[in-house]
């Protein structure tokens, strides 16, 4: 298969945010007087949007709708300040877009983030790359790893889903790949396992980012 674009994950793949929204996020549950995470825990908290990131964080018995939403509403606030605190593209990540621009592939991120913080994100700490589109989760468009953002960038773009490598750290991103038809690779230096990537879909895994470089030497030979 000929590849034509790429489409990243952000937290996790391009970005590693880890830190600063574990940071964010127990700020908030030590100002509702609920026990902390450690910054590990939230690599499984992490990676399907923020309402269900305060429905993981929160204890069972605390995990009621309303709550999940204004904790929900406390981290879009607390976020705006502290997002970029630690946060920083992985290593080789800019290496690896200058690669692709070469190659003339398109580059698009698509990310269960909400879609402000992921503009916000890619526009500050990825300016030197043209990014065709960028989609964060937004109101009415089901988040991933259902493929309607995945489905939109291609038909946007006029470029079919086969035709796009995905790149993810988790088991989300490797649902949406396979449903919207992507090839789905699993990068190893994000939140997730191999185990969990490969059991989930991805049809590739990468230890580090130009890794990538060399399954599109592989899918262009086909």
């Amino acid at each position: 298969m000929h590849f034509k674009a790429v489409c990243f994950d952000l937290d996790g793949t391009l970005l590693d945010s880890l830190a600063d929204l574990a940071n964010c996020t127990n700020k908030i549950l030590l100002k509702r007087g609920f026990p902390q995470h450690p910054e590990e825990a939230y690599r499984y908290f992490l990676g399907d949007g923020a309402k269900m990131l305060m429905t993981r964080v929160l204890p069972e018995e605390a995990r009621k709708e309303t709550l999940i939403e204004e904790c929900r509403q406390d981290f879009e606030t607390a976020y705006r300040d502290c997002w970029d605190e630690q946060t920083v593209p992985y290593k080789d990540i800019p290496e690896l877009l200058n690669a692709l621009q070469k190659r003339q592939l398109q580059l698009t991120v698509l990310s269960n983030k909400p879609h402000e913080f992921t503009l916000l994100a890619v526009g500050h700490l990825l300016p030197d790359w043209k990014f065709e589109m960028i989609l964060g989760q937004r109101e009415g468009v089901a988040p991933k790893p259902d493929p309607a953002g995945m489905l939109e960038i291609c038909q946007q773009l006029d470029i079919p889903s086969d035709a796009f490598l995905y790149l993810g750290d988790t088991a989300t991103d490797m649902k949406t790949a396979v449903s919207a038809g992507c090839f789905p690779v699993g990068v190893l230096w994000g939140f997730r396992t191999e185990e969990e990537l490969r059991d989930n879909g991805a049809l590739a895994i990468v230890k580090e980012p130009f890794d990538v470089l060399d399954l599109l030497k592989q899918g262009n030979q086909h």
